[in-house]
């Protein structure tokens, strides 16, 4: 019996001995969960980073484009194999695309600090694919294999006391860049950084919606189209590119005034046309025989937009015009690159094989010394408008109508250097003009059946007005053979149905 009672007391003591070391394992008390708190000082959407002051919002779009007799986002049929209308082209071209932006917002002593940044997972059908194409920008779409795809970057930018750092909009750009009221990237007349360009900018505010911007843009990538070195000018009025590295960023800056009634801005730019060297680029030992001297061109925007129309609610006009001497990148623009034009079509001239009609998009021309020219860069003047009426015609339906127009024009002399050197054999009577006008006339349908869901479909014509007259014997381009092509203006139409889902 002790036994048995002496056991049971040892066990006892064993267990709370047990008991004593467990509880001083565990903690005194747990932390309360610190859950996702609203921020409401910059709109909707913002939360606290959970443990800091800083407020962010992630958003973005699901989108899905398909584009018919065009290219994606609605890329009139004006040059490469949908210009030629040869077999080559895929005439249905589609793109899908999941945005995603990162927003966050920091309250300091000197105002908000704020970062951006808008990542692109894209996906295009291959497009174009003729080895052959000899006109139009290189198709880096070919990488979109089953699986595959590739991500593009937007803006990517600090805010911080009026001061910008990043890729963000060039201080030169409307709100609404290329886009008054179409959903096409491809509706030119005036100026698109849409996507963003690197650049330093600063703004100043100063009251009742005033204010004035000054920026520092790179140049490469969207305030260029060409330098041509005339040297060798192909069958379609275009020398071989010519620019050089660049020593000053362009140097752009606005004056605005948005308010309730609407917007008023002025714009301007100066450009820097530097070219590389008299000898075509990447001729060797093409240092020692010079360049030309460089040359300053720019640009003025005017745009305006009315809000508040009697025709209903959110209604507007939106409205821009351009001018440009030796940037022509602010009249002939899209979201990505300066198209120059090459399309064909039919003919009612007797031994014409087809019609042909182009026009060289450039900054400035010039023939070197070695070629008997002065090595002189004349540069190329420009102008462009394009506007849009926006109308609602309930909470769901919307339709916008839009247009633009173009003119782009060489100098007496870079005119004669043109033809002088253009390798076609022209038909008797025939002249050369390199100048060329553009229009566009479009019209899009949205139907939103609930909020942040679109569906759109938008139809867009093309003219192009070139000035040759007459025709002339062409060399064979890609399938299209050798033989006298009528010079003619052309036309082509696309359409584009969009499905975008916003969140």
């Amino acid at each position: 019996m002790k036994m048995v009672k002496s056991l049971i007391l040892g066990s006892a003591a064993g267990l709370v001995a047990m008991s004593g070391a467990q509880a001083a394992d565990l903690p005194v008390k747990a932390k309360a969960v610190e859950y996702v708190r609203i921020c409401s000082l910059y709109g909707a959407g913002f939360w606290y980073i959970p443990g800091t002051d800083t407020c962010m919002k992630i958003g973005g779009y699901l989108r899905v484009d398909t584009t018919f007799n065009g290219g994606v986002y609605n890329a009139p049929a004006w040059n490469g194999d949908l210009g030629q209308h040869n077999r080559y082209a895929d005439n249905i071209n589609s793109r899908s695309r999941m945005a995603l932006t990162v927003d966050t917002r920091t309250a300091t002593e000197y105002g908000v600090v704020r970062t951006f940044a808008q990542g692109d997972f894209q996906f295009n059908n291959f497009g174009t694919t003729n080895p052959a194409t000899l006109t139009g920008p290189t198709n880096s779409n070919l990488l979109n294999g089953p699986g595959g795809g590739y991500v593009a970057v937007e803006m990517v930018f600090i805010q911080f006391a009026g001061f910008t750092f990043g890729k963000s909009a060039s201080a030169f750009a409307t709100p609404w860049h290329g886009y008054p009221g179409n959903t096409s990237s491809f509706l030119m007349g005036g100026h698109d950084t849409v996507t963003g360009v690197n650049n330093i900018q600063y703004t100043a505010q100063f009251g009742n919606g005033v204010s004035g911007t000054i920026g520092l843009d790179d140049p490469t990538q969207f305030h260029r189209t060409s330098i041509g070195n005339l040297t060798t000018v192909n069958a379609f009025g275009a020398g071989t590119q010519g620019y050089a590295g660049f020593m000053a960023p362009e140097i752009v800056g606005n004056i605005k005034i948005d308010q309730a009634w609407g917007l008023f801005q002025l714009s301007g730019a100066l450009h820097e046309n530097r070219a590389a060297y008299n000898l075509p680029s990447g001729t060797a030992g093409a240092e020692v025989f010079g360049h030309p001297e460089t040359k300053w061109g720019g640009s003025v925007m005017a745009a305006l937009q009315i809000k508040n129309l009697p025709t209903g609610a959110g209604d507007d006009i939106k409205l821009d015009a351009t001018w440009s001497k030796g940037k022509t990148k602010d009249v002939i623009s899209t979201s990505g690159g300066s198209p120059s034009f090459l399309m064909y079509g039919d003919t009612g001239l007797g031994g014409a094989y087809q019609s042909i009609g182009f026009g060289a998009t450039t900054d400035a021309v010039f023939l070197p010394v070695t070629a008997g020219g002065d090595s002189t860069l004349h540069l190329t003047e420009a102008w462009g408008v394009r506007g849009a009426f926006n109308h609602n015609w309930d909470p769901y339906w919307s339709t916008s109508v839009y247009g633009a127009y173009t003119a782009v024009r060489y100098s007496d002399e870079a005119a004669g250097i043109i033809c002088a050197r253009i390798a076609i054999v022209p038909v008797a009577g025939s002249t050369c003009n390199p100048d060329f006008n553009t229009a566009q006339l479009g019209a899009i349908t949205r139907w939103t059946p609930v909020k942040n869901l679109t569906f759109s479909a938008e139809v867009m014509w093309f003219h192009l007005d070139q000035k040759f007259t007459g025709a002339a014997l062409f060399a064979a381009n890609g399938p299209k053979p050798a033989a006298v092509y009528e010079f003619k203006d052309q036309d082509t139409v696309s359409l584009q149905v969009r499905a975008q889902r916003n969140f």
